[in-house]
């Protein structure tokens, strides 16, 4: 695990580094395991685990974990601010394969072969119980609703509710940069 600042541990979380993978902490990470770490309540740790040699998860400056599940078989990268609900869950693999007749391959290198990178932008917020899957991406400052599961990708500045998501509307309790500077028809 690699820290690049100080990061805040409330209570146990799970992490796991496999040989050849890397787990990065920006300076402010806060990840809060304890029952009493969200208002909501965390019904479990936070879980991080880098899969497979080569596998990455890489959290940015200020994010936020509350009994959130990271999983990453070939890369995650979360950007500066965004944080996590109680219970959501983030990875990039299924984690197992069919195999004939009617077993399953769980072998962990094929996480690695399986595995679509995730990218989350900037201020982000995902929900409680909200679930990314593999080859998503979510644009900075968008709202991933309580439940949702992302199963496509979710423009910046965008709202996205249901199973599976739909972007139902522009999400924009604070002004895209380019929008701020358009003078309201008000001042005009």
């Amino acid at each position: 695990m690699e820290f690049e600042g100080k990061s805040e541990f409330l209570g146990r979380p799970l992490i796991s580094v496999a040989k050849g993978a890397r787990i990065v902490l920006g300076d402010g990470v806060r990840i809060y395991s304890s029952l009493r770490g969200n208002p909501l309540g965390c019904f479990q740790p936070c879980v991080l685990r880098a899969l497979v040699p080569g596998a990455r998860l890489a959290l940015a400056r200020g994010v936020g974990l509350s009994g959130t599940v990271l999983c990453a078989g070939a890369s995650i990268e979360i950007g500066e601010g965004t944080i996590l609900g109680t219970g959501a869950m983030v990875f990039d693999t299924d984690f197992h394969l069919p195999v004939e007749p009617w077993g399953w391959n769980d072998d962990p290198a094929t996480c690695g072969r399986i595995a679509r990178p995730i990218k989350i932008g900037r201020g982000v917020f995902i929900g409680a119980r909200a679930i990314v899957l593999k080859g998503v991406t979510i644009g900075d400052r968008a709202v991933i609703g309580a439940g949702a599961v992302v199963t496509k990708d979710v423009p910046s500045y965008h709202l996205a509710v249901g199973n599976p998501v739909e972007v139902i509307l522009p999400n924009n309790p604070v002004a895209e940069p380019a929008a701020a500077a358009v003078v309201s028809p008000s001042k005009a």
